[in-house]
């Protein structure tokens, strides 16, 4: 297999012709890159879901401050059961992978103990399910014109608006979506 870059770390970008309802308009962080596949988390589908559903689902005592009220969002179509906390990088918790020196994905019940009390990371994004690649499938995607990669900025991660995430990560490259042609070979 041909080497390639890793994403890691990067922001996966669909393109506007990216039809597939699960991407469509989508901004991913992508947390694991190599040659058996890729890993992220999609940044902009909210869901109905606060934290605070979550915690008491899990049977987890919460103080009812700022936290609680966290949206949850859809990471993506893989396992949308299982929850992710994407944050700033922090004590290693139960189960941590560290995507890079200031981020890390966490899927254990310790961070979300630790969020109710007030005590977890600085920043947080909380998301149920995850956006799965196999061997050489994003490349692919990628050839294809479905996806840009490029630079992450935290604020994308944890402070816009879920809305303005697609564009603002467009927008980190210096491409405006809304001039992007969803034909391909047209500008």
């Amino acid at each position: 297999m041909t080497q390639h870059a890793s994403l890691k770390s990067q922001l996966l970008i669909a393109m506007p012709n990216l039809e597939d309802p699960n991407f469509s308009r989508t901004v991913t962080y992508i947390c694991e890159h190599g040659e058996h596949g890729a890993m992220g988390i999609v940044l902009n589908r909210p869901t109905e879901l606060r934290l605070s559903d979550i915690l008491q689902h899990m049977k987890i005592d919460a103080d009812t401050g700022p936290a609680s009220d966290q949206i949850v969002f859809l990471g993506g179509p893989v396992e949308e059961e299982r929850g992710f906390v994407l944050h700033t990088h922090t004590e290693p918790w139960d189960s941590t992978l560290t995507v890079d020196d200031t981020i890390s994905i966490t899927t254990s019940r310790d961070i979300l103990e630790a969020m109710a009390s007030g005590e977890g990371p600085a920043q947080t994004l909380v998301a149920l399910g995850y956006a799965g690649w196999g061997a050489g499938q994003l490349e692919r995607e990628i050839q294809e014109n479905a996806w840009l990669s490029g630079p992450v900025e935290k604020s994308i991660l944890f402070d816009l608006p879920a809305d303005e995430r697609w564009a603002a990560a467009a927008r980190l490259l210096g491409v405006d979506v809304n001039l992007l042609s969803s034909d391909p070979g047209h500008a």
